[in-house]
Parts: structure tokens; sequence; C-alpha cells
């Protein structure tokens, strides 16, 4: 293992593909390989390219499987379950227990009225069991993902050291929990929803004595000015988009006073003029994709330039 951690924020099917397209730049231009990371850590998209990773999988593989020509048939049939593009409408049960005055940051304080998810989780629960031997956890012991604990608001990082155990299903379920989208899990007595609630990418659960280089790539945060066209665009930045920057930008901030250095991969204009505003529509994923392959060329090289 090297001292270096890739962090993968959230992003739903098009940050996704946008992800895991940047993710294969980086590679590329480096030379870097995320096996060799010491930590391998995801928040609710992340965490499921995480378990591809750190079930064995290569960027080249999710390469091949955003293309449509997948080499293995775990990747054929987790890109057959893609979710849709709209959630089920919840209903009038169906709103979470918590408490509206969590600590949490970000997106955290809305998690308490938001509508119970009536997605069905079971696709992200057939990678899982399928890229671990014993159901338990995935090869690699870097991997983390991380989902937002209800009651407190608290980021906790699924697999690190301290964290509550769990299964890798267990897992990727909980940081997958998109609040009004897929439902809450409930791990030793607790619930938990997608991390994304609090943080994006949380990259400062990496702790300074586990890696001096971050690789950090989020489909979910970038510069204050880019966000994607239209009304939806600016809609998505106001709510969205935003609040998760600003967040993470803190958590940035914290990490390199820390002495660590993070090099971060964030959509630029080009990329966002392609990926839209609506990150779930499983209808534009090939197409993101495909643009995401050109674009990220110059997005990957200019955050590795700004921090050498």
């Amino acid at each position: 293992m090297s001292d270096t951690a890739l962090v993968i924020g959230c992003g739903g099917t098009i940050g996704g593909a946008w992800a895991i397209a940047a993710l294969d730049e980086l590679t590329r231009q480096t030379g870097w390989d995320p096996a060799d990371a010491a930590v391998l850590q995801g928040t609710s998209a992340g965490a499921e390219m995480v378990t591809m990773l750190g079930g064995g999988f290569t960027p080249s593989d999710l390469v091949d499987m955003q293309a449509g020509r997948p080499t293995s048939s775990i990747l054929e049939r987790h890109l057959a379950d893609t979710p849709p593009s709209l959630p089920r409408i919840p209903g009038p049960q169906t709103l979470t227990p918590s408490s509206l005055w969590t600590r949490g940051g970000g997106h955290a304080k809305l998690v308490g009225i938001a509508p119970r998810g009536r997605g069905d989780a079971s696709w992200l629960q057939r990678l899982a069991d399928a890229v671990t031997a014993d159901g338990d956890w995935v090869e690699h012991p870097g991997t983390r993902m991380v989902a937002c604990r209800v009651d407190d608001g608290e980021r906790i990082a699924f697999g690190a050291p301290g964290a509550p155990p769990a299964t890798a299903g267990e897992a990727l379920r909980a940081s997958w929990a998109i609040p009004a989208w897929m439902p809450p899990v409930t791990i030793d007595g607790r619930t938990y929803v997608d991390g994304g609630a609090a943080s994006t990418a949380s990259v400062d659960l990496v702790g300074p004595d586990e890696a001096d280089l971050i690789y950090l790539i989020t489909p979910m945060a970038s510069a204050p000015s880019v966000r994607a066209p239209g009304l939806g665009g600016r809609l998505e930045h106001a709510v969205l988009r935003r609040p998760m920057s600003a967040v993470l930008d803190a958590e940035i901030e914290t990490v390199r006073r820390r002495g660590t250095r993070v090099v971060h991969i964030a959509p630029s204009r080009d990329d966002m003029a392609a990926l839209g505003s609506n990150f779930m529509n499983r209808n534009r994923r090939e197409q993101a994709f495909d643009s995401a392959r050109r674009t990220v060329v110059a997005t990957v090289s200019q955050a590795l330039e700004e921090t050498r």
C-alpha cells in the first residue's frame, strides 16, 4: 500500500459516470493505480465505485461498463440495474424519524422532514454480494463507505477503524440511501441515510496519519461559477451544488492545514454542459459519459497542475 488515498463523492447515476471517466483519466496522467491506495473512501455513488474497486475491478473495467461493453457478468448486471430517473412517490406514512435539529452539516438538517424513500435497493446489495467472497467486506482493507447517522447527523465511514461493524451490502445501501429516494438502513439498531446529506465527500475523515496525498473526485461540488446550463442548472446549483461545495471547501482546508496534499478534481464548465442538472437521469448516462471522456482530460490536467 502507498500513502495515497482516493476519495469519491456522491453524484447519482450521471455523476458516477463522470467520476469513472475522471478516475480513468487520473490514472492515465499519473500512472497511479487505485489498487495501491491506502484508503478507498466513497459516498453514495462514490461508495458504489469503491465497492467495485475494492472488490478487484480496475478503472478500465468500470470504463468498459459505462461504455456498454462490460467484461464481467457482475458489471453487466450492475449496469442493467441502473435505478430509474425519478423516485417512487412516497406515502404519507413514510417520514424518516430523526431530529430536525441535527448537528450535521450540508443538507443533514433536512433529513428529519424528508419522506422515507421507497426505492428498491436490492441492486446495491447484489453488487456487494457479488464482489465479496464471504458477504462481509471487500478484499481491499482500506475500503470505506460514508453514511449519515440520522439521530445525531454524524458521518460514519463504515470500514474505518472504530466504525460500527457492517457488511459491505449494509454499508453500501446506507451510503446510497438518498432521502425521499432510497429507504434508510438500520445497522446495529441505528438508522442511516446517504452520506451526501451531511457532506458530498467527507474528505476530512481521512486521517493525517493515513495519507499524505488525497485524490478527491467530486461530481456534486465544484467552483462557485460552475453549474449546468438553463433553469435546471440554476436550481441544482442553488439547492445542491453551492451548499455542498461550501462544506467541501471547509473540509479541504482542514485537511490541507494538517499537511496533506489534496488534488481536487471537480466538474468544469465544459463538463457540466453535458452532464445536465438531473444527476439521476439514466437516459443521459451514456451521452454524459461519452462527453466526459473528452472533457475530463483538461479537467484532470488542470487539477494536477494546480497542486504541483
